[in-house]
């Protein structure tokens, strides 16, 4: 998955690329480097980041959605809002997928989410609480969705058992809206709603969130914490993201989402090769 940010403020490339011709420029030297689908946002989720309006991220994905959809009529694209509105409009103009970086939670109220999760704990039945607007989106669109775990805080009492459990309310928002099972990704959120130390242990035991039974996207390009670890900045982290690449794709990852296609694209497919073994061909 190549990340085409239509952004002023994203933490690697805010402004690169958020003129539409830019965009599409991007795009095809993305598509040249062996991307297999664009993901296509345009709000920044780095920390800090100013919010943005429902209207002014239409504005800008939009145009861009519409201009990929014309010059690479075969080429998936996904978009990444987690705003139903945005998620409907982007579909309509061209995209195939929502990449939703709050797992189908935003836009229900507390009492709600809360009724789901007391639900879901208890086996109890959901007829007449309100779902979810991205996910009924996703369900009338016939869209698949990647639901990626997040938290506001990074605060957590028993913390798989407590990421488990919210990928799992995500899942039963996606099946209640009608989302089949065939069309639901996971992500373990690499880098949202978790301190350094999260985010090395959900990639340690990234086996535990495809072991839910739906494949799994990995986003650690450029991520924070893979500077940290190597003392490194924005623009000097790519062999840190291999490595993270090549140990996920051996725990469960079926896709990867990056910002330099070509230079991972070796170390994706060898892992891809070493996971086959002698099934390889």
């Amino acid at each position: 998955m190549g990340i085409l940010n239509i952004t002023p403020d994203s933490f690697s490339d805010g402004g690169a690329y958020n003129a539409p011709a830019a965009a599409l420029r991007h795009a095809e030297q993305l598509l040249a480097e062996g991307a297999d689908l664009l993901d296509v946002g345009g709000e920044s989720t780095r920390p800090g980041a100013s919010p943005v309006s429902e209207p002014e991220e239409r504005e800008r994905v939009l145009p861009v959605i519409r201009e990929v959809r014309r010059r690479f009529p075969e080429v998936p694209i996904s978009i990444d809002t987690f705003k139903a509105g945005t998620a409907a409009a982007a579909i309509d103009a061209g995209a195939d997928l929502i990449n939703d970086v709050w797992g189908a939670k935003h836009g229900m109220s507390v009492a709600d989410l809360r009724r789901w999760e007391g639900a879901l704990r208890a086996g109890e039945s959901l007829d007449g609480v309100a779902g979810s607007p991205i996910a009924d989106v996703a369900a009338s669109r016939g869209a698949p969705c990647i639901l990626m775990h997040n938290r506001a805080k990074p605060e957590y009492r028993d913390f798989w058992d407590e990421v488990l459990f919210d990928l799992r309310v995500s899942i039963a928002l996606a099946r209640g809206a009608g989302v089949p099972d065939h069309q639901i990704w996971l992500d373990p959120g690499f880098g949202f709603g978790k301190n350094p130390g999260h985010n090395l242990e959900v990639l340690k035991h990234l086996d535990r969130v495809s072991g839910l039974g739906y494949p799994v996207l990995l986003g650690t390009s450029r991520k924070s914490t893979i500077g940290r670890v190597l003392d490194r900045p924005v623009m000097e982290r790519g062999r840190g993201t291999a490595a993270t690449l090549v140990w996920g794709i051996a725990h469960g990852c079926r896709m990867v989402r990056l910002h330099d296609v070509e230079e991972h694209r070796d170390a994706v497919a060898m892992a891809d090769a070493i996971r086959e073994g002698m099934r390889y061909a």
